[in-house]
């Protein structure tokens, strides 16, 4: 199901998040991309995380799922796939028990060797990652999963700052109505794909359901942020809180665009590129000799401020990156 649980309470160096960010940034290394620098560190690690903690993000995205005996476990892939005696085989991984999932990869105890660990490409090349997201959870199923994702966060969390977010539909309303601790978004690939479930396949469905469910805010590919940019202000005008993720996000000039549509985050690969880049784009200039208390009200005043573009504008805006839309 790959549920994404923003959990970083075993995360050191999260403490300090810089409180006058006015776009944030959220982490989630890929190494599904060419890019070399995706590839230095991999997702769902533990270096991963402390990584980017060392940069100004508000928050670390990762995914969670939870095994056949009821343990949350980390990890993006709905199947495992391996080779044993030359043959390749998969398994879901929530059909795993904890110690089986456990068995594969790098071993903790030295010299013990796992099993091989391998993905999936959509051509059937056994390389990289496959999903499975027309499947239907039962809703005992989805309640089973959620409390045991609850459990250990309201175990470990303390006063760390959570967002609960989903592909599943139901699963957000479902974890909306287990807890009202932290907020829950939906996430939604913006109309880039199309899926059995409509609520899957527009920006207008996800803030359908948002309204009707009470839910906080929305996360979508980025791609449907640019392709129907009028959305954003109906998500504002509701008062849900918008957030993007996708591969236009580790271009620095796509993520300033978001900032003046008035996008709340973005989730990037590239934390160190893409944070300093931000930061020079939103910094408030200040005159050289003015008082320090001056310097620090200008700042305050610039906290969060956007120009104001119409939509005949943002349209406009929206046509120097056309190339970036089409070919990412």
């Amino acid at each position: 199901m790959a549920l994404k649980a923003v959990h970083v309470s075993d995360v050191p160096n999260l403490d300090q998040v810089p409180d006058n960010a006015s776009l944030s940034l959220y982490s989630s290394a890929s190494p599904k991309s060419s890019d070399l620098r995706m590839k230095a560190i991999k997702e769902n690690t533990l270096l991963s995380f402390n990584t980017a903690g060392n940069y100004p993000i508000d928050f670390i995205e990762f995914d969670v799922q939870v095994t056949r005996d009821g343990c949350p476990i980390i990890f993006h892939d709905n199947f495992i796939y391996s080779e044993d005696n030359g043959t390749i085989f998969e398994k879901r991984v929530t059909e795993l028990s904890l110690s089986e999932f456990l068995a594969f990869g790098p071993q903790r105890e030295g010299g013990s060797e796992g099993k091989t660990l391998l993905r999936k490409t959509k051509d059937g090349k056994i390389l990289n990652w496959t999903f499975d997201d027309n499947i239907v959870y039962q809703q005992d199923y989805l309640i089973h999963v959620l409390q045991a994702i609850l459990e250990v966060v309201f175990d470990h969390a303390k006063e760390r700052p959570i967002i609960f977010s989903s592909f599943q539909p139901d699963a957000t309303l479902l974890v909306r109505k287990l807890q009202d601790t932290y907020p829950v978004f939906f996430l939604t690939n913006g109309g880039n794909e199309i899926y059995n479930d409509v609520r899957r396949n527009c920006l207008e469905e996800a803030i359908k359901l948002c309204v009707e469910g009470g839910l906080h805010g929305i996360v979508s590919e980025v791609r449907g942020i640019f392709r129907n940019p009028g959305a954003v202000n109906k998500i504002k005008e509701l008062k849900l809180s918008l957030l993007t993720y996708g591969k236009l996000n580790n271009v620095a000039e796509a993520v300033y665009m978001q900032h003046l549509m008035g996008v709340d985050g973005v989730i990037v690969d590239l934390v160190k590129e893409i944070a300093e880049a931000v930061l020079k784009m939103v910094k408030q200039p200040c005159g050289e000799g003015e008082e320090e208390e001056e310097e620090e009200e200008i700042v305050m005043e610039g906290k969060g401020s956007r120009p104001k573009f119409s939509q005949r504008e943002l349209a406009f805006l929206l046509k120097l990156i056309p190339e970036l839309v089409q070919h990412q």
